[in-house]
């Protein structure tokens, strides 16, 4: 591949998902992208390139994109947010919100659905913390095809293996040959829909709680503060944003301040300055 295809393949990602990629991550090109390159009959990797260049290959251009976005998900990925979630948002959620209301919960980049689905089941598990209110959980992503096995919560072995409690697969799952499928009570709980974090996130509508966890560490940085800026207005002014272990608002965007001492939660910089005011006062 030429450092020219190369320039090709970093700009069609950068402009359709946000990926930033250096001249260091071409195996991962040959790797993702070989299975396209079958399908379609090209050469290689400098054809497929020539192809791109022509502004007409735009379904071409998705193609790439989808295959290059990373789609690594598990159940319950990282225990801590969960448990904040669970012994404090909801808890907060139920306190400060009217009876009868509904919280909205998203789950950004949200692949093959692990994540919105243990949202799901925590707040299954304890229904009493939101008591009359219902509860709403979006998931989305880029690409399709996670997106169409995450809406039919059918999981491998391996895949149920990856994080999920004992207590919640005999609860929640029932055996299906050799996967697991799950119960619609949970599954009816989530909604999916194909979405771009680059895009006009607007039709989304307002959210509580937004979990955009380990896809800020494949943008650079501007694309990271523009994501951050586009999700703070969809935030409601005491909502909150989790965010991945390795990932961080701090010198990137200052819509959002860290919750308290709570590593990765952050809430909108404009609800920080208002509980202080309060506090003076």
């Amino acid at each position: 591949m030429t450092p020219q295809s190369f320039q090709v393949f970093a700009t069609v990602l950068r402009a359709g998902s946000g990926l930033s990629i250096g001249p260091d991550k071409g195996y991962l090109l040959e790797t993702r992208l070989a299975p396209l390159l079958k399908r379609t009959g090209m050469a290689g990797l400098d054809a497929l390139a020539e192809r791109l260049r022509s502004p007409a290959q735009t379904m071409l251009a998705r193609e790439v994109v989808e295959a290059m976005t990373t789609n690594e998900s598990f159940f319950f990925r990282d225990d801590r947010p969960f448990t904040h979630m669970r012994k404090q948002t909801l808890p907060r959620l139920h306190a400060v919100r009217p009876a009868g209301g509904r919280v909205r919960i998203w789950s950004a980049a949200a692949s093959t659905g692990q994540e919105a689905y243990s949202l799901a089941m925590l707040v299954a598990e304890d229904r009493m913390a939101l008591r009359g209110r219902e509860v709403e959980i979006l998931g989305t992503d880029i690409a399709r095809e996670p997106l169409a096995r995450a809406r039919e919560g059918i999981y491998s072995q391996f895949e149920i293996q990856r994080g999920l409690p004992m207590q919640m697969l005999v609860k929640y799952f029932r055996k299906d040959g050799a996967q697991w499928q799950l119960a619609d009570a949970v599954r009816n709980m989530v909604s999916f829909r194909e979405w771009n974090l680059l895009g006009d996130l607007r039709p989304l509508g307002q959210f509580d709680v937004v979990f955009c966890r380990n896809v800020l560490i494949y943008f650079d940085q501007v694309t990271k503060s523009r994501v951050l800026d586009a999700i703070a207005h969809q935030l409601v002014p005491d909502g909150l944003l989790y965010l991945g272990g390795a990932e961080t608002v701090l010198g990137i965007s200052n819509q959002f301040v860290p919750s308290g001492s709570n590593f990765g939660v952050y809430e909108l910089a404009t609800a920080k300055a208002t509980k202080r005011e309060r506090a003076v006062a």
